[in-house]
Formats: C-alpha cells, sequence, structure tokens
C-alpha cells in the first residue's frame, strides 16, 4: 500500500468519479417541463406513448411501466399465480429485490448457484438443483434469471428446462435494456413469460426511479395493469355487477399504488431516443478497459459468446482475494466509486434467520470475495479511465 503516496496530488482535490451516473440533456429537461405544464401530471398519454416506445425497442407485445423494477418484479410473480407455499429461485449475485419479490408473495425462497466465468446463474447447477427438487418434490413455479452487468443468461437452455419442470421464467433484466440475446433484444420474452427492467439514474437510461415489465401474454398484461394501480376497473365491458352510473368503478381484488407518472415517463421517452448510442459508448469503455487491464493479474468478467452486453457495469475479479479489501478501500480513498455488485443475498441477515448460511453457494461467495465494479458510464473521458486504471494498478503492486 506505499504506492498511496503516488497519489497525494488526486486526495487534495480529487475529481470524485462514481461507478454510474445518470445523463440528463436539455431535451430530457425540455420534455419534463413540457409535462409540467400540461394538464396531466399522471395517468396521461405519455406513460402510454413511453411503454409503446419500449415494447418497440424490446420486440415485445406489451410493457407496463411501473415506479420501480422491483415492483415490476412484484407484479410479474403475482401475475403468474405465486403464492404462499410456492417456491421461487434465483441467483445469490443480485439485487436484494430479485428473490424479495417472492417473500411478498409468500413463497418460499431459493437460489441457484453462479458460473464462476460469467457469475451468471449456472445452468450445471440449476439442472442439478432441478434434479433433486423433482425427487423431494419441491419444484420452483417461477425462476428469476439476473442479466448481470448488462450480459444475459442461457435463457435458451433455461427454457429447455422450464418446459421440462413445468416453472414460469421472469428475466431480471434490469441491467439489461439494450442488450442483445442471440441477435435478438434482450427481454423480448421469446425464452421467458415477463422480462423486468430498471430506469434507476444509474442505469442504461433513467426516470429517475422506476421500472417496467414487458409481456407477450395478453393475460399477463392484464394482471399486471390491473396490480399497478389499485386493481380498480373503469373498463365497463369487465365489470361484474351490473349497476347504473357513469361514475362506477370497482375493485376487483388487492392491487397497489405501483404507477409511474407523466414526469417520469417523459424523462424516459426521451432518453429511449438515445438508447443505442448508450448502449455502444458503454460498449467502448469496456472494450477500452479490457486493453488497459490487460496485463494486469485481476479478469473481466466474461461475456457469453451469443450476448452483446448493454455493459451497465465493468466488473473485475482479483487473481488473489487477500488484497480485495485493501483495493476496494484504497479506490475509494482515492475518489473512484467502486462498488460491489452484489454481496450474495443469502448472506444477509434477512436470509440467515431463514437458514441460508455461508458455504451454502461457494462459487457465489467466491466471487464476492474478489470481485467489484469500475465506473462505467458514457460520459468517462480518457483521463478517468488512465486515472483509474493507474490507481489501480498501484493499489494491487
Amino acid at each position: 500500500m506505499k504506492n498511496l503516496n503516488l497519489f497525494r496530488n488526486f486526495n487534495k482535490n480529487p475529481k470524485y468519479i462514481p461507478y454510474g451516473r445518470q445523463n440528463i440533456t436539455n431535451d430530457d429537461i425540455k420534455a419534463v417541463v413540457q409535462v409540467l405544464k400540461s394538464e396531466f401530471l399522471t395517468q396521461g398519454n405519455i406513460l402510454k406513448d413511453f411503454e409503446k416506445g419500449i415494447s418497440i425497442k424490446v420486440n415485445s407485445n406489451y410493457a407496463i411501466a411501473v415506479n420501480s423494477a422491483t415492483s415490476a418484479l412484484h407484479i410479474a410473480c403475482l401475475a403468474l399465480g405465486l403464492k404462499k407455499g410456492d417456491y421461487l429461485w434465483t441467483t445469490p449475485i443480485t439485487f436484494v429485490a430479485s428473490a424479495n419479490c417472492g417473500i411478498y408473495c409468500g413463497a418460499k425462497i431459493d437460489f441457484v448457484d453462479v458460473d464462476q466465468d460469467t457469475a451468471l446463474i449456472s445452468i450445471r447447477e440449476l439442472e442439478k438443483k432441478l434434479i433433486r427438487a423433482k425427487i423431494e418434490n419441491k419444484l420452483p413455479k417461477i425462476i428469476i434469471p439476473v442479466h448481470l452487468g448488462g450480459s444475459s443468461c442461457d435463457m435458451k437452455a433455461i427454457y429447455k428446462l422450464s418446459k421440462k419442470y413445468n416453472f414460469s421464467i421472469v428475466e431480471d433484466a434490469s441491467h439489461a435494456l439494450g442488450g442483445k440475446y442471440e441477435n435478438q433484444p434482450v427481454g423480448n420474452c421469446k425464452y421467458s413469460d415477463i422480462s423486468i427492467f430498471s430506469f434507476h439514474p444509474v442505469k442504461i437510461i433513467t426516470t429517475g426511479e422506476g421500472g417496467v415489465a414487458v409481456t407477450n401474454n395478453k393475460k399477463y398484461a392484464q394482471k399486471m395493469q390491473d396490480l399497478r394501480s389499485h386493481c380498480i376497473i373503469k373498463d365497463r365491458n369487465r365489470f361484474k355487477e351490473n349497476i347504473p352510473g357513469q361514475w362506477r368503478y370497482e375493485m376487483q381484488g388487492l392491487g397497489f399504488n405501483y404507477r409511474m407518472n407523466e414526469m417520469q415517463a417523459a424523462l424516459g421517452l426521451s432518453q429511449l431516443k438515445r438508447l443505442e448510442k448508450i448502449v455502444h459508448k458503454r460498449n467502448i469503455i469496456h472494450k477500452k478497459y479490457k486493453e488497459f487491464l490487460k496485463n494486469l493479474p485481476l479478469k473481466l468478467i466474461e461475456v457469453p459468446d451469443n450476448v452483446y452486453s448493454s455493459f451497465h457495469l465493468a466488473v473485475i475479479k482479483l487473481d488473489d482475494k487477500d488484497i480485495h479489501q485493501n483495493v476496494f478501500e484504497g479506490m475509494r480513498k482515492n475518489g473512484i466509486g467502486v462498488q460491489l455488485h452484489y454481496s450474495p443475498v443469502h448472506l444477509q441477515p434477512y436470509y440467515k434467520k431463514l437458514g441460508f448460511k455461508k458455504g451454502d453457494f461457494p462459487k457465489a461467495e467466491e466471487y464476492a470475495s474478489r470481485s467489484f465494479s469500475l465506473p462505467l458510464y458514457p460520459e468517462l473521458t480518457n483521463s478517468d479511465l488512465r486515472k483509474i486504471v493507474m490507481i489501480l494498478k498501484a493499489l494491487i503492486y
């Protein structure tokens, strides 16, 4: 760590470089201001335009925009009938919401270990676990593969297993808007029932906070549309009771206030126009990282051959895990906002109370002990990249 002395000049007045950040243009601001001056701030036509735009980009039949990707995961599980006593499986290397959505529905949660090279759900481990679960009569109702960092899981293989073992698939594509799997848009639901995207500020595009569920199934779409707005029905053709009165509406189930407002939708719609440019720039920056880091004792997590990643993250794995904490903390002390994506969910205190423990998913735990994300967003300059790599190199050696 003696090499930290090299960075005294940075520490005097460092330019903080976060791992991710939003990009807001004048056009984005104008779009939001236009809504603020309009008649509808919520439940207007901008939301419908945004949903249509998402459907076109990902090649899905339906898009249901909500106030967060967590909300989208929740209503997706409910639309697929997840209930008390069912099992939901996901990966330990994800944000907690990928598992929590099952808890919200009363389901039991389990995890599938990750591939050591990609940190995506391991198909080999998934198949082994399904074989055991069938014998024990504990097969999952839903599996949520997570497209970590913007790279798609092997959806064709997961889909094939879903037909054999009769489970539904919700793609957590929160990181992966604009990515491709087998030359098709990630989230087109060719190999899944529902896909989820996030519009948190550090994601590919943002609505401030927000998310969307996309599907090709009309029944699931209608159910999610109902759930996001209290399950209140205003379409008289869907009424269960024939009572006169133009003022009438029916609450036909227990829903939620998960709506996205018009300002958020306007921001998202404006940003959506730049999606391809944003993803292309992220790929360029990741390629530069690959070149700059090639002789260091670390690896960037791999991207499968049939995947075009949107590169929400640039995740590195250190060869020597004993220096992980010192390198991580050293980067932050020098103004580089590295982050771990993610601490294994099964080792969070809440999930330990449910019976999970260290050693349950060794590859996920090994990943977390060596890895962290370097800054990656379109506004990063070559100077920023050189600074990041120079500090990283000095901390390692």
